[in-house]
């Protein structure tokens, strides 16, 4: 009978019990754990004189996660990376995939949640904790409404990002002052920003400017509406169609108001 080699596993994280609680974890569960590292540089070492199956990297480990997933992923691209951290909301979320992780899990779920999670990745799926999952849909549904505005609104591929900043927290109602301590800046800055705004858009001031905003953004919102409700169809569809199939086996297969203040 044929012996199935334990998949192996390299431990990157400063806080030692961490360490200590996800080997025993893991390796209770089928895997061996070949290294315990506190930081970045002891990891990309580690990886690179004896390569794991995978590199469980902490996100905010000295030297940076992010850092040693773009190195270990670039050195060894049969290494599967999977970064750990304590925050849903972690800015380094989209990093660290755009840095080549396969996973991006929280700390302190079920230990069992963790090892079956490393056996998706080494199988070659993603394993995204199911917080995170949604944050990425979120955060995908923004960009994509957000750079399709960008490219119907008239004038709007003109817009510098800081412009763009300056137009959206001026359709959250917010007025020159409050958008300039939003932005630590002086409110001469923002005032520039504006006038450049109203310049691009070619209206007649601020008020017209969120009231042209508001015009195509409730456009793009019905039309990505139209589009889910399009797709949830078919999904629909395909599902009755599956059951008839097990029935049948013969059958074939809000919005702020705007003020038109001048300054604030």
């Amino acid at each position: 009978m044929a012996v199935t080699q334990a998949p192996s596993v390299l431990i990157a994280d400063d806080h030692a019990p961490t360490r200590a609680m996800i080997r025993r974890a893991i390796e209770e569960r089928g895997f061996l754990v070949t290294a315990e590292v506190s930081d970045a540089h002891e990891a990309i070492r580690e990886a690179r004189e004896n390569p794991p199956d995978v590199a469980l990297l902490d996100v905010r480990m000295p030297g940076g996660g992010v850092h040693a997933a773009t190195v270990i992923g670039r050195e060894h691209g049969d290494v599967c990376i999977v970064m750990l951290t304590v925050s849903a909301e972690n800015g380094d979320f989209f990093s660290a995939l755009s840095a080549g992780a396969s996973g991006y899990l929280l700390k302190g779920q079920d230990p069992a949640s963790l090892a079956e999670a490393l056996r998706r990745v080494l199988g070659g799926e993603a394993a995204l904790d199911g917080v995170l999952a949604k944050q990425l849909v979120r955060e995908y549904s923004t960009r994509t409404r957000w750079q399709t505005i960008r490219e119907r609104l008239p004038g709007g591929r003109h817009l510098t990002p800081k412009e763009w900043e300056v137009l959206g927290l001026l359709n959250d109602g917010l007025v020159t002052s409050e958008i300039a301590q939003r932005m630590f800046v002086a409110k001469v800055t923002i005032r520039t920003h504006l006038a450049a705004i109203v310049r691009k858009l070619g209206v007649a001031d601020r008020a017209e400017a969120v009231d042209l905003l508001r015009k195509h953004l409730k456009l793009v919102d019905q039309g990505m509406a139209g589009q889910h409700a399009m797709e949830s169809g078919l999904q629909t569809m395909s599902a009755h169609r599956v059951e008839a199939d097990r029935e049948d086996p013969a059958r074939p297969g809000t919005d702020h108001g705007v003020s038109r203040e001048t300054d604030a």
